[in-house]
């Protein structure tokens, strides 16, 4: 299980979204309170921003996030009005390495995943594989059924680049639950195209893993965050409901779909 958060408003600095919180990403790693596996994320990190021509840009380390002595003057020097983030606790058969290590990008999308899939190297991958474009399956460079479901996911997105996202995600999770059929899946994904944030409180054939999100933080004053937990003890944080898609964008209130 790994552990995700993002942000979008006015231009913050790099630290105050991951260093400065009181349960931050930092404190998640080593300290986590809502896991439903595992007790630490501390398999590598990495954070994706977008640059001012509006293309994302991704830094990542297979170095627990503590370990990484770049972070404190990436923090402070770094600016940006939207950050989507994660600190990563590695699967059985997906190795720590810098090609496994989110989040994942395109030339237009930012992309994490917390959760797994069950026997995903011999019933998913396959199936993915079989059904993506082969541009896009020459882009893959790791091996973990996150950047394995990114790929699908852009697949489904480059057939109409205009179609809303959530209409993607949809399309996303109705084929995933026809191939996984009975094995547990959890599905938690955050997803960005530098306008607004998607995150997805989701799973198949097992609980949902945590979310929640606010927009009454002080730490992020008109700033809108979503993360696997609270990044701070008051902002009144709220559970996003399972099995629900939360939109978020700097010029309007949250949204919730059913998925």
């Amino acid at each position: 299980m790994c552990r995700i958060a993002a942000y979008i408003g006015p231009e913050i600095s790099l630290r105050r979204f991951i260093e400065e919180p009181s349960h931050g990403l930092v404190e998640q790693a080593w300290k986590p309170r809502e896991l439903l596996y595992g007790t630490s994320n501390a398999d590598g990190y990495g954070v994706g921003w977008y640059d001012p021509q509006g293309r994302p840009a991704v830094y990542t380390n297979p170095l627990p996030i503590w370990s990484d002595v770049n972070l404190p003057h990436l923090g402070r020097s770094l600016y940006r009005p939207l950050w989507l983030a994660i600190v990563r606790s590695a699967t059985a058969g997906f190795p720590v390495h810098q090609a496994n290590t989110p989040p994942f990008a395109d030339g237009r999308l930012l992309y994490a995943h917390n959760g797994f899939v069950r026997d995903f190297g011999t019933r998913l991958r396959p199936l993915i594989c079989r059904y993506l474009a082969p541009e896009i399956a020459a882009d893959i460079r790791g091996n973990t059924d996150s950047e394995y479901l990114f790929a699908l996911l852009r697949h489904l997105a480059a057939g109409d680049p205009g179609r809303p996202l959530e209409e993607v995600l949809g399309e996303f999770f109705a084929l995933l639950q026809d191939w996984v059929e009975e094995r547990p899946a959890l599905l938690n994904v955050a997803l960005s195209d530098g306008h607004r944030v998607y995150a997805a409180r989701h799973a198949f054939n097992h609980a949902c893993p945590s979310l929640y999100y606010t927009t009454d933080d002080d730490l992020f004053p008109d700033g809108q965050v979503t993360a696997s937990e609270p990044l701070t003890d008051g902002g009144f944080w709220q559970p996003v409901p399972e099995h629900h898609l939360l939109i978020l964008d700097a010029d309007e209130p949250p949204r919730l779909l059913g998925l």
